[in-house]
């Protein structure tokens, strides 16, 4: 089994943090978003990995050989963002005809993925969803009494399916599904501008194929900086929370949950509730809450909620809510 994971977008509602870094290595909660990916596809035994790259793809590359060493990485290059169906088909060279786990990179989710490794062979492959109630929002999967996809409906106006497509699939007939995607790459652009997996995959259920849908515990939005703090709000809660041994924390009052990672120092102010404070920052007689504050950030004097601070940065004396990239440097006398 192999995984495809595309992330070729340039991430322009993270910004300004992804003018810089690319949006799957964006932080939250201490850590590059998909780093808790590929330590997923790791415990499942994947070894392969082939990654659809683009917008500063060489920092991806650099990443993967730096902190995966121990994967076999293949690198595509997606110069026209021309969908998600254009961005698999990429893949094609490498995946030999075999099974395919492919992954989005904008959300994290509680999911089985070992449902994978034991599925019956009259399924084709497997959907993962999300029961959600404003449905309208998303493509929503609609199935038979069987729980196998009869169709994908994009954003409905009607209550025809609370599914959510949450963008986490499984493929054992690869050859169908590249056949499906060739298909929808001949019968032209959406009038989104854009050709769409979710069109090969019904190209698939058109042609036989049984494909599963299974449930997610939990599903967690990274697109976006409201939605980033909003899982890092999760994630400290749950399983990132703590303040290391080696941080120093003097004087300053912790609303948990928090993270505060070792070397950063807290002086006076007040730190969360949902805070997480990366290795080497700094704060003296800072408010914190709902936030996260980058490596080696300087924070003087701030009353700060729901912000997004980026490495490096250096904010003096101002109040409210920001959203500043590395390296920004903000001072009020």
């Amino acid at each position: 089994m192999k995984a495809v994971i595309p992330l070729a977008g340039r991430g322009t509602r993270l910004r300004p943090h992804t003018l810089t870094t690319p949006k799957p290595l964006v932080h939250v909660a201490g850590r590059p978003v998909m780093s808790y990916i590929l330590d997923d596809l790791i415990d499942l035994g994947v070894t392969e990995v082939i990654f659809v790259i683009g917008y500063l793809g060489d920092v991806v590359k650099e990443y993967v050989a730096r902190e995966y060493p121990t994967l076999t990485a293949h690198y595509v290059v997606q110069d026209v963002q021309d969908g998600t169906a254009g961005a698999v088909k990429l893949a094609e060279p490498f995946a030999d005809g075999g099974e395919l786990l492919i992954l989005f990179v904008d959300t994290l989710f509680d999911a089985d993925l070992s449902l994978a490794r034991a599925l019956d062979p009259e399924w084709a492959g497997v959907i993962w969803a999300k029961e959600v109630e404003d449905y309208q929002r998303f493509g929503v999967i609609v199935t038979d009494e069987h729980g196998a996809m009869t169709r994908i409906v994009e954003k409905p106006t009607e209550p025809v399916s609370k599914l959510a497509n949450i963008g986490l699939y499984y493929i054992r007939d690869t050859d169908l599904l590249f056949r499906g995607i060739d298909h929808v790459l001949a019968a032209g652009l959406a009038s989104t501008g854009e050709y769409y997996l979710t069109d090969a995959f019904q190209y698939m259920v058109d042609h036989g194929a049984r494909i599963r849908t299974a449930p997610v515990g939990g599903w967690y939005d990274c697109g976006k900086v409201d939605a980033l703090l909003e899982t890092n709000a999760h994630l400290v809660a749950t399983s990132r929370g703590g303040i290391s041994p080696d941080a120093v924390v003097e004087g300053t009052e912790i609303v948990e949950p928090v993270r505060v990672e070792a070397g950063a120092r807290l002086r006076g102010g007040t730190v969360g509730p949902n805070v997480t404070i990366e290795a080497g920052a700094v704060l003296e007689d800072a408010e914190v809450r709902h936030s996260i504050v980058g490596a080696n950030a300087r924070l003087v004097g701030v009353r700060l909620t729901d912000s997004m601070i980026g490495a490096e940065a250096h904010l003096e004396g101002i109040e409210g809510r920001v959203n500043v990239a590395e390296y920004a440097e903000i001072v009020v006398t």
